[in-house]
């Protein structure tokens, strides 16, 4: 049995019904809507609020003040929230370690990625993946977009960029640099490029930000002298995937500003050039993210270790940095 305190309270949880009302409390609490709880733990909000209410009733506290618009805690709400919210994580990991198959991490591993960038160097992993942990069921997002990994139930996440929420770590995996291409024609019939303020004469295939849909301004760095530069290419036109950005240079279209990993291909088969290779943005870092528990997961531990061994082993921080 678990004990928990509360408002001076024992409350023991003796049941999986009790143990489900609790999740479903702090579901809520997380995100204010029975409704939004609902979704996420494939219910009715129905149910939801049907099972809050009667963990209220068993504990003789009201959790929530509701009204037609919003779910708001009551006092007692947050004090049992900050109590309960880390035990019950850590019971959910609890039970997810002993939920293993012959000793093996078992269960669905829900990751977020970006959608061209898991294409190409996380799904080329899931046959190896799956020949050593066979009881753990992948569940993949491909979404170019930060996701609320705590609140949205993922294990893991892996991009770059990502602001790094409370609770959140993240471990390095590649750099994430930024670099100019064009094709060889284009180079061939354009003015030449000797340093950063010739591109102002150049048509420019640039990447809007799937979070905002604005065109950053980037500095240009220079290998070694640490020199910076501002990037002054003409926009000739936007896009929002850097594969897109990298396909439409290969025909001559323009200079693209493209992440190293959707180049990398490209380089190595000499459809596109660096332009400036001298210079470069650097962009922070392609990381995997997940949840800070003491005891985490087999599943996630598993996928986590397995990613970090397999870019290491492929070499691909080496590929990916532009230095």
């Amino acid at each position: 049995m678990i004990a928990i305190v509360c408002v001076n309270q024992k409350f023991t949880v003796a049941t999986m019904e009790n143990f489900n009302s609790i999740e479903c409390f702090v579901r809520s609490a997380e995100v204010g809507s029975f409704a939004e709880a609902a979704r996420r733990l494939s219910l009715t909000p129905a149910a939801v609020g049907k099972s809050v209410a009667k963990l209220e009733a068993k504990l003789g506290v009201r959790l929530f003040q509701r009204s037609t618009r919003s779910l708001t805690l009551t006092e007692a709400g947050q004090l049992f929230l900050s109590q309960v919210s880390a035990s019950l994580t850590t019971i959910q990991n609890a039970v997810a370690n002993l939920a293993s198959v012959e000793g093996l991490p078992a269960g669905t591993l829900k990751v977020s990625m970006g959608t061209v960038f898991g294409r190409l160097y996380v799904v080329p992993l899931l046959e190896e993946f799956l020949r050593r942990f066979p009881a753990i069921n992948p569940d993949w997002h491909f979404d170019n977009r930060q996701v609320d990994l705590i609140g949205q139930g993922f294990d893991a996440a892996i991009g770059g960029g990502f602001e790094l929420p409370q609770g959140v770590v993240a471990r390095k995996l590649a750099p994430a640099h930024r670099v100019l291409v064009a094709s060889a024609d284009y180079l061939e019939t354009h003015a030449a490029i000797i340093e950063p303020d010739d591109l102002q004469y150049h048509d420019g295939i640039l990447i809007r930000s799937p979070q905002t849909g604005r065109v950053r301004s980037w500095q240009l760095i220079s290998n070694g002298s640490q020199l910076c530069r501002p990037l002054t290419l003409k926009t000739r036109m936007t896009m929002s995937d850097s594969e897109a950005a990298c396909a439409t240079a290969a025909q001559g279209l323009g200079i693209a500003l493209v992440s190293m990993p959707f180049a990398v291909g490209y380089l190595e088969a000499g459809t596109l050039q660096r332009v400036l290779p001298e210079w470069y943005i650097d962009d922070g870092n392609i990381s995997i993210y997940y949840a800070e528990h003491k005891l985490l997961p087999g599943k996630t531990r598993a996928f986590v270790d397995f990613v970090i061994e397999q870019f290491a082993q492929q070499g691909l921080a080496r590929r990916f940095s532009a230095l």
